[in-house]
């Protein structure tokens, strides 16, 4: 018997899959699933198969899940919203025939529990459509699973989503599964407005329909200095004049520091040395000499665990700007600051609420809610 919503009307689901990391899927999740319950259908969340996991009610949950779950209170059991994760050492475990559950079973059950009195399924994959291959569970063989029919997230430009999402697209399709369409993120429509015409265009010569552009914000691709702090757990030195800030780029400041005066850019939180004192007081001194400085920094992250000196500590004060100490080289640093770049975290408000109104105004959503099928009975 198949699952029906409240209206008795049969369950539908949509398969949401990228053509690789950071292309803006779990956004659109976030913006399709607002938007869905704002037309009144009651939507569950399911990520199949996650690789970054956290610990939830003490279990083990994927972050988009987790995500999900704190943007819109789902109540759903944790092992529901994220029934397989892949903890380090897993894959091999698998090759190895050391994994014995039928971990595909297990994505079963959740959908069919996560269906039962519910309008609509959305389901988020991970990374492009050949991740998890290795354990037979890529995003293809999860979506041909489930049944469910695939709407592919891109970027920008014109050349590489195109390429990217076709790529993708015959993975799909060659495991039996429907492309829906496709979605391309972070499109600049001030400097190219007929971008989305051409995607179309372009899209339409394989088959595959364009259910919409998501334009460029820079809200969306960076952070705020509060959700830096949060996510690094670094000893935070000075908090300075806001934390709501948002941050335009990060610079690594491994140079003299005339050069990076040069190179650090508007906005940018620099990572830099603790004990590279001479950086870190030429960058703070362009709060205090009374000129507005196009290139001061919004904050700095001091690597390798060096506190700076009384002095500079005193300056970094005086110039009312962000500083937070980590332990580990710059470079690890640096990393551990591009992972919070691309992620969206609950505690980020003004860019979650950016989210919703964005998809909401930019993507066709009844055309979206076309590309969803029903749960195939079983």
């Amino acid at each position: 018997m198949a699952a029906a919503g409240p209206s008795g009307a049969a369950t539908r689901q949509l398969f949401l899959a990228a053509t690789g990391q950071n292309r803006g899927k779990t956004t659109t999740s976030l913006g399709l699933f607002a938007a869905f319950r704002a037309r009144g259908l009651e939507t569950a969340f399911m990520k199949p198969v996650g690789q970054r996991w956290i610990t939830l009610d003490g279990e083990p949950a994927d972050e988009d899940a987790a995500l999900m779950r704190g943007v819109f209170n789902l109540t759903d059991p944790v092992n529901l919203l994220s029934p397989v994760q892949i903890p380090r050492g897993f894959t091999r475990s698998v090759i190895n025939g050391e994994v014995v559950e039928d971990l595909g079973a297990r994505i079963l059950v959740a959908q069919q529990r996560l269906a039962v009195g519910r309008d609509l399924l959305l389901l988020e994959g991970t990374g492009h459509a050949g991740v998890g291959a290795v354990i037979g569970l890529s995003n293809a063989d999860v979506a041909f699973l489930l049944g469910a029919p695939a709407v592919i997230v891109s970027e920008g430009g014109i050349g590489r989503p195109i390429d990217e999402i076709v790529l993708n697209a015959a993975l799909f399709a060659a495991r039996g599964v429907e492309v829906a369409g496709a979605i391309v993120n972070k499109v600049n429509l001030d400097t190219q407005p007929e971008l989305p015409r051409l995607l179309e265009r372009g899209l339409a010569r394989h088959g595959i329909p364009l259910l919409g552009v998501l334009p460029y914000r820079e809200i969306l691709s960076n952070p705020t200095l509060a959700i830096i702090e949060d996510g690094l757990q670094g000893e935070m030195l000075w908090p300075g004049r806001d934390m709501d800030a948002i941050i335009g780029r990060v610079s690594v400041a491994a140079m003299q520091a005339e050069h990076v005066l040069a190179r650090i850019g508007e906005s940018a939180l620099v990572v830099v040395p603790g004990d590279r004192e001479d950086v870190i007081e030429a960058l703070a001194s362009l709060w205090l000499d009374g000129r507005d400085h196009p290139n001061r920094p919004l904050g700095f992250v001091l690597s390798g665990g060096y506190r700076p000196s009384v002095r500079v500590s005193e300056l970094l004060r005086r110039a009312n700007i962000f500083a937070v100490l980590m332990e580990g080289d710059t470079y690890s640093v640096a990393s551990q600051v591009h992972d919070l770049l691309v992620k969206t975290h609950s505690e980020d408000t003004r860019k979650i609420d950016e989210i919703k109104s964005l998809v909401a105004k930019s993507l066709d959503i009844d055309r979206v809610l076309q590309a969803a099928r029903p749960l195939p009975v079983r």
